[in-house]
């Protein structure tokens, strides 16, 4: 953040820009569906189908929801989905070369349908939806599963080359009822304490920290930490960017940041009186009351500001320990910071609440525009600047015609962890690329969106750049049951190519 401003960090930088709030409704000149607007009543199956497909390629090999994806760290177009029929895929999303159109009709008359991607491992075993997969940092040499069941399984890459080619299954772990979350640690170079670590978050409030190692056959899952903070289901977590923290929100309205491999100890962080962590912050406090429980949460690229998201909007802005050769930044729970410009560990940095229904999930952008985006239940996506006390940029109120919001998500950086990215789309870095400004939005309409965060520059002032469909929308069957809509997605490095994970138990790859 600004380096004149006294509560936020030195190293941030934003953007130089005005405060007022840009407040946008999509209902004007926008042809988003069958009738101009999003009616999960009289939307059907043939609708969304007969209307547009903008995908380049599709894999359909699972029979229910798909509720998950992750993309390998280095062979970047391998990716893993896991879904409610209790399995998981590996699948290489590189769409097929596209046909050359015929002459003549006389000779293709009927073209044939395009065949679906084909998967390069099934990871089966659990009792329950794979709610949660990812691939270890920082070569992608194990891809690890997580259900309702509570297993952890983890599977090895065999192939000579470590392409993500071929998987084998080695190991079982089952600590907890339900795993709701599960976090890969993110590596850098020489810290190898971190490499291939994962955590999860239990539903009865729990928090573990893993080692994966195929390689000792008594104990391939093994357990570094385990934490147990919070008094209810514990609903997301996330590592700051160096891997030294993990920080985790619960239903109980808590937030707690747990010192893993013991550097903010050594650094002499104190941790908070009667627990474990290095920072924990709860309904007890007022300023940072949230009822209805925090479900997401967020660290900035500096790894100094965490943001978590909960019930009717609420969002808080906290501060977080800095881990220094030469010592903490700021040393225990609220203590004044160390230097100028810097902020004190647990320092509620702002309080806001400009959506209306429940935040789904929070993106930082990488540099040079340090912004935050959060998306709603209640359809909406809003940017807040935190170079001015994360004042409202802009508020687009319709974001997915109505439909909620399921995650948001600015274009990432290149590898934190140092590893070269390879595949078709991975040649571009982040300096290259330079689009940290671009952000990619899924809704419970079907459709993905592409925005540009640096003001509205198209689609009448918006900044809606692209948008692509294919997936079905929001239905609601003779029961009354809901269903459809995009669960989750993933993008390449350089922004280009989007995976998703679908309700109706497909996944799309879109590219521009």
């Amino acid at each position: 953040m600004s380096s004149n401003d006294p509560h936020h960090e030195n190293q941030d930088e934003y953007l130089q820009a005005d405060d007022a709030e840009e407040v946008y409704d999509r209902d004007e000149d926008q042809d988003m569906d069958v009738d101009g607007e999003y009616d999960d009543q009289n939307m059907t199956i043939e609708d969304e189908i007969t209307f547009q497909n903008d995908s380049a390629a599709h894999f359909d090999s699972h029979t229910d929801s798909v509720f998950c994806v992750a993309q390998h760290p280095v062979h970047n177009h391998i990716v893993i989905t896991g879904s409610g029929d209790d399995s998981a895929y590996i699948f290489d999303s590189t769409p097929a070369p596209r046909p050359v159109l015929p002459s003549s009709f006389e000779t293709t008359p009927q073209p044939r349908e395009r065949e679906a991607l084909t998967p390069l491992a099934k990871l089966d075993g659990h009792t329950d939806t794979v709610n949660a997969v990812t691939f270890t940092e920082p070569t992608g040499e194990y891809a690890i599963t997580a259900g309702l069941d509570g297993k952890l399984r983890a599977y090895r890459d065999t192939t000579p080359q470590k392409t993500g080619l071929a998987w084998e299954f080695f190991g079982e772990a089952q600590e907890v009822e339900e795993i709701n979350w599960m976090a890969v640690c993110p590596y850098q170079k020489g810290s190898e304490e971190k490499k291939n670590v994962i955590a999860i978050g239990a539903n009865d409030g729990s928090a573990w920290v893993f080692r994966i190692d195929h390689t000792d056959a008594a104990n391939p899952i093994s357990i570094i930490q385990t934490f147990f903070s919070h008094t209810e289901s514990c609903t997301a977590g996330a590592w700051t960017p160096d891997g030294n923290l993990l920080a985790t929100v619960s239903e109980d309205g808590s937030f707690f940041v747990y010192d893993v491999f013991g550097a903010a100890a050594a650094a002499g962080i104190e941790y908070s009186p009667g627990t474990n962590a290095v920072l924990g912050l709860n309904a007890e406090d007022q300023r940072f009351a949230v009822i209805g429980g925090l479900y997401t949460i967020a660290i900035s690229p500096s790894g100094g500001i965490a943001a978590v998201g909960g019930a009717e909007g609420n969002i808080r802005v906290v501060g977080l320990p800095r881990i220094t050769a030469s010592g903490p930044s700021a040393k225990g729970k609220g203590a004044a910071p160390k230097s100028a410009g810097a902020t004190a560990a647990g320092t509620i940095m702002a309080s806001l609440q400009t959506q209306t229904d429940n935040v789904e999930s929070l993106s930082f952008s990488q540099a040079p525009f340090t912004l935050l985006a959060a998306s709603s239940v209640d359809g909406s996506i809003v940017m807040y600047d935190a170079a001015h006390r994360f004042a409202v940029r802009r508020h687009i109120q319709e974001a997915h015609d109505g439909a909620p919001v399921v995650k948001v998500e600015f274009l990432p950086s290149n590898r934190q962890a140092g590893a070269p990215v390879s595949g078709p789309l991975a040649s571009a870095s982040a300096a290259q690329n330079n689009r940290s400004w671009m952000l990619t939005s899924i809704g419970l309409d079907g459709v993905v969106r592409r925005w540009d965060a640096r003001g509205g520059t198209t689609a009448a002032a918006q900044g809606l750049m692209q948008e692509w469909k294919g997936h079905m929308g929001l239905t609601e069957n003779e029961d009354g049951e809901q269903s459809g809509g995009i669960m989750g997605f993933v993008q390449n490095f350089d922004g280009k190519r989007i995976v998703t994970a679908g309700d109706d138990g497909i996944s799309l790859v879109f590219e521009e």
